[in-house]
């Protein structure tokens, strides 16, 4: 039996869209609607489901499966990335060799779900949890709730029954939600020891069956026909959309899945204008002609606004790009969207910041065929509560580690750099070794073009994106061409 709830919003939208005689909107005239205010109307509903179009493609093809695999496991089973990818991995762009993930998708349409962690000690980690619209939901972890071990109850739209002691309370706002954990790991053979033992004690166990010996996890059923392809990219399963699939989609999930959030009211308001209401079916024969002819590419020109986007998100500071604010995005429906297409899903600016550069302090473009330094000041390397790391990517088709000899991606303070007599640091990002004295401090180039990133966990108030754009105290040092 399918879990059927709507939001607040919804149910108020409905009220305002009722006609007289008590008809709802979809019972009244579409046909009416201009061309042009269809079109305009599409294009704010393709941009506003995006991330939730985004989330559910990602879902399916992630846990449309009857074991784990890979990056791939059943509703409700963790999956545990146990080591850092190979240099020559080609998965997911931009990888990273900081934390090692744990990622879960859970269904709490039916029941809740009880999420346990052991104690984590002193050892930074975080479980941000989203829901089908992207936002996160609680983010656990070391800056918000300590090492501490902890079981949550994870509960879904409508739910009202009595939490156990000893757990917390979590409501996710849709019927599903993915956890993608992320635990700090050093990279030696000893700390993977480790952190994958604890990563064998993260548990996803329904409220049904919670601290019962004989509870068995069983997979559910997978679906044959899920209705597109479990391999090509979410991006390229979302283009292959023409507007009837993409809308039905959309409608589909907020009647059932995704209910829309209170604040979505006006949106959804207006999204009815042309026959997209929550849980009914968007029959596009009800437009006028012109208007059906005016839809037809609003996926391609919705996506191009999306993707344009980007190049006027978040502020420059010393070369460096500081993404805007993710993790909740309230009506921000464009940059939620922005998100989902670049970013999917992002971590909120309090748990984390991304600075990244292809460029030098004087604006040329970074190629190993140069030598770079990268200079703190004392006081003045990046102000976090967790940690912070520098990780060099070479650009093909994505963002991918440098394959080299030391098998080393990132620099940090884990590898005890070297600091000058000042207090000052310099690290050196190169293609060749500055010197074995001075090889903690280096981060390997390629020989052509590349790209760094900088990782800033558990972020104090200072660091950029913290506080409105540019408006943080502190900013990243230049990257600088060596003479």
């Amino acid at each position: 039996m399918r879990h059927f709830s709507i939001s607040l919003a919804a149910g108020i939208a409905l009220s305002l869209l009722l006609a007289g005689g008590g008809k709802p909107a979809a019972a009244q005239d579409l046909a009416s609607v201009s061309a042009q205010e269809a079109k305009e109307i599409a294009i704010d509903a393709y941009t506003y489901g995006y991330s939730l179009i985004t989330t559910e493609v990602t879902r399916v093809q992630m846990s449309n499966v009857d074991k784990a695999d890979g990056l791939r496991a059943p509703m409700g089973q963790f999956i545990n990335v146990k080591r850092y990818p190979p240099g020559n991995y080609r998965g997911v762009s931009a990888p990273n060799a900081d934390t090692l993930y744990s990622l879960a998708w859970i269904d709490v349409g039916k029941e809740p779900t009880v999420f346990s962690h052991p104690d984590m000690g002193k050892r930074f980690f975080l479980f941000p949890m989203y829901s089908l619209w992207m936002p996160v939901v609680e983010s656990p972890g070391s800056r918000t709730t300590g090492g501490k071990a902890a079981n949550y109850l994870i509960t879904g739209p409508g739910w009202s029954g009595t939490v156990p002691a000893g757990m917390t309370q979590i409501k996710s706002p849709t019927r599903y939600m993915v956890i993608l954990g992320r635990t700090y790991a050093d990279g030696s053979a000893q700390d993977y020891k480790a952190v994958n033992a604890l990563q064998a004690q993260y548990k996803l166990v329904p409220l049904s069956g919670y601290g019962k010996k004989d509870y068995k996890y069983a997979a559910p059923p997978v679906d044959p026909n899920p209705g597109f392809s479990m391999t090509d990219k979410p991006q390229a399963v979302i283009d292959a959309m023409d507007t009837s699939t993409y809308f039905n989609m959309l409608t589909r999930l907020m009647g059932d899945a995704a209910p829309p959030a209170a604040e979505d009211a006006p949106i959804i308001a207006r999204l009815a204008k042309i026959g997209i209401v929550p849980g009914q079916k968007f029959d596009i024969t009800k437009l006028s002609p012109d208007a059906q002819a005016a839809l037809k590419d609003v996926g391609k020109e919705a996506s191009a606004k999306i993707f344009a986007a980007q190049s006027t998100s978040g502020t420059e500071q010393n070369g460096w790009h500081i993404p805007g604010a993710a993790g909740a995005y309230g009506t921000d429906y464009l940059g939620r969207a922005l998100v989902a297409a670049f970013g999917w899903p992002a971590n909120l600016p309090e748990d984390a910041v991304y600075p990244y550069t292809a460029k030098d302090g004087a604006g040329q473009k970074l190629n190993g065929a140069n030598k770079y330094t990268l200079t703190f000041a004392k006081g003045e390397t990046p102000p976090v509560n967790g940690f912070w790391s520098i990780t060099m990517y070479i650009i093909d088709g994505g963002w991918w580690f440098y394959p080299n000899p030391l098998n080393k991606f990132t620099v940090s303070m884990r590898d005890k750099p070297t600091f000058n007599a000042d207090g000052s640091l310099t690290l050196y990002l190169q293609h060749e070794s500055p010197g074995k004295a001075k090889e903690a401090n280096w981060l390997p180039a390629p020989k052509g073009e590349f790209i760094a990133m900088m990782r800033m966990y558990w972020p104090r108030p200072e660091a950029p994106s913290i506080l409105p754009p540019g408006k943080g105290t502190w900013q990243p040092a230049p990257i600088v061409q060596a003479k």
